[in-house]
Parts: C-alpha cells; sequence; structure tokens
C-alpha cells in the first residue's frame, strides 16, 4: 500500500498550550461490503482509494479507506460517536481507578491501545507495533501543530504514517464540528443513522435555546476559568472554538485585558489566589479536564468568597470539546441553563 501526502501550506504560529487550554476539503470514500453502516453506530467496511485533505492544506491519499487508525483521545472518542474504531490512541484517556477520562467521552477504553495517557505522552515503539496507516488529531494553532504528539519524537512518528489535523484554532465550534463529520463520513461512518440525524438536530435546538438564553439575559456576565494549586487562569474567548461560538450566540463573556493575554499569545490570564476576584461574574465555567483543579477540590478561601461560587452558580467547561454533535450539545444546554436560571450576583 502506498502512501502519498502533500502539504499545500506553510504558516507560522505559535503552539497553544498553558493552564487555560489546557477551510476547504476534498474527500472521496468509495466502495462497501455487506456490514453496511446502521443505526447501531458500526462504521462500514470500505474498499477503494482514499483522500482527505486537512485543515493544514495536507492531503493524505491512500490505496483503501484506513483501519489502522490512531488517534488523539478526544478526536478518537468523537469519531467512536460516529461508529469509527481506532486502534489506538494518545493523550489522557483513563483516570487512576481504570474508568474512562472525561476526554475519552463514551469510548470503550478497553478496546483501545493507550500509547500515553497524558498530553504529550507518546510510546513511539508501541505505535509502530500497530503499523499504523494514518494518525489523527487536531491543532490549537495556524502553524498546523500536531496536538499532543512530543516535539522530541515527531520526526518518528511522522515517518511511521501519515497524519491529519483538524483544526480548532480561532474559529467557531460549528467548523470543526462538520470537519469531523466529514472525516467520520469518508471513514465510513453511516451519516444517515437516526441517532446521527438526531444528535445534529438536538445540538441545534440547544444553540438556538442559548441564544434565546443570552439574548434575554444580557446582563449575566460569564467567566471561562481553569484552576491549577498556584494560579487560576481566565481565558479569553478569541480563539477557543466553544467560546468564540457561545460569544456568537450572544453570551456576555468577561474578557482578561489584553495586555495580560499578550503574554500567552491571546489566550489567557494567570492570576494568583489572591487576586481571584479582579473580574466580576455571575457564572463561572471551569476546566473539567482531569489536569485541573476542579472546582470541589478548590481549597483558597478567595475562591469560596466569589459571589458566582457562593450562588451556587459554577458549571463545567471543556476547553478541548469532542467534536461530535452528541458530546456538544450538553455544553450549550449547561450553559443555556445556567443563564437562565443566574442570579445577578455582580
Amino acid at each position: 500500500m502506498s502512501n502519498a501526502r502533500a502539504i499545500h501550506l506553510t504558516r507560522r504560529g505559535v503552539l497553544a498550550a498553558g493552564g487555560a487550554l489546557g477551510l476547504g476539503a476534498a474527500l472521496t470514500a468509495c466502495g462497501g461490503d455487506e456490514n453496511g453502516g446502521s443505526a447501531d453506530g458500526k462504521a462500514s467496511a470500505a474498499s477503494g482509494p482514499w483522500s482527505f485533505e486537512d485543515d493544514r492544506g495536507t492531503t493524505v491519499e491512500l490505496d483503501r479507506v484506513p483501519t489502522g487508525i490512531v488517534a488523539f483521545t478526544g478526536v478518537a472518542a468523537a469519531l467512536w460517536d460516529y461508529g469509527v474504531q481506532v486502534e489506538g490512541v494518545f493523550g489522557p484517556t483513563t483516570t487512576k481507578d481504570g474508568k474512562a477520562d472525561v476526554q475519552a467521552g463514551d469510548m470503550d477504553v478497553s478496546k483501545v491501545t493507550v500509547l500515553g495517557n497524558a498530553w504529550g505522552k507518546f510510546n513511539v515503539e508501541k505505535y509502530a507495533a500497530l503499523a499504523p496507516e494514518v494518525l489523527i488529531t487536531t491543532t490549537f494553532d495556524d502553524a498546523g501543530t500536531l496536538w499532543s504528539v512530543p516535539e522530541e519524537s515527531k520526526d518518528k512518528i511522522a515517518k511511521l504514517a501519515p497524519s491529519v489535523a483538524v483544526s480548532v484554532f480561532d474559529r467557531q465550534l460549528t467548523e470543526p464540528l462538520q470537519r469531523m463529520w466529514e472525516l467520520a463520513e469518508s471513514l465510513g461512518a453511516d451519516m444517515k443513522a437516526d441517532k446521527t440525524v438526531q444528535a445534529k438536530k438536538d445540538f441545534e435546538a440547544a444553540a438556538e435555546r442559548l441564544r434565546k438564553a443570552a439574548r434575554s439575559r444580557p446582563e449575566i456576565k460569564v467567566l471561562a476559568g481553569s484552576a491549577s494549586p498556584d494560579l487560576f487562569y481566565v481565558s479569553g474567548t478569541n480563539l477557543s472554538v466553544d467560546l468564540e461560538y457561545f460569544k456568537a450566540l450572544g453570551v456576555n463573556f468577561v474578557e482578561p485585558s489584553e495586555a495580560a493575554k499578550k503574554a500567552t499569545g491571546g489566550w489567557y490570564e494567570s492570576l494568583s489566589w489572591e487576586n481571584v476576584d479582579k473580574y466580576a461574574a455571575d457564572v463561572i465555567v471551569m476546566d473539567d479536564r482531569t489536569s485541573a483543579t476542579q472546582p470541589a477540590d478548590i481549597a483558597e478561601g478567595t475562591w469560596k468568597k466569589l459571589p458566582a461560587v457562593k450562588a451556587g452558580q459554577v458549571i463545567s467547561r471543556s476547553p478541548e470539546p469532542i467534536l461530535s454533535y452528541d458530546k456538544c450539545t450538553p455544553l450549550l444546554t449547561n450553559l443555556a441553563e445556567a443563564i437562565e436560571k443566574a442570579k445577578k450576583v455582580s
């Protein structure tokens, strides 16, 4: 089987990493067999050549639709929702008790080989043993840097299989959702399955609910935060796919100062716990990743004194959303409900 990859664009950018984080397409998929996709979420077995142009302008061409797929955990979880099974994953996959990490979604983690159970961890030897056909991940910058692929081993990894990147940088959530839909379809997913069609309708309904909530409660200020033992991070909305989309729907977000964001490439502002009350907010949406300190575990008294915290107006946020309509709908619904019910406390 031959692999051919054409790189059309070269872009500059800075890797989007840190406490607050963390189009054009041409594709074809041909053929099939008696094991066609169905409403149970199974992807069809497809034959014939496969081609996909990703968000870097990189075209991957294979002699057949790949089944030897290795993906970042969140990407694998999105493909799982569409019925596409991957062989290996890298990124936060299981918790200490062996259960699925929040970034693994509904994926059966017992059915995948984990190449690294944290961001930036990647066992190249285990990867090679899988004989991968394609690696799929996201990119958080305009240079197309592959998310969670270690800088020190990226060249070795690149020699083993071509890569596909879906951009989640400086665009609204609906764009990468559509790209993941297209990618899953190219890999044999049945996008006309009842469950899949309904999930997209539910997402659209949830988006309309959030739009109405934001329009009816413009006075409610929402702050997107992330916690670590030493610092509290306030996210800006101009680069994150979820926050950009929510803002476009009308949500009134608290924005860090431009001077403060400049030091982090525009992503967030770092605050000491003594200064966590710098910005007034009515609702706080907090980073749900296991790498972040969760609200229930924050011991700092300054946090507990925040009006939104005292009012119980803190909900979770997924800075690295699983890019399926099924998993993104609750993000919209939960925020809409929080705004609808919020007391004005700022």
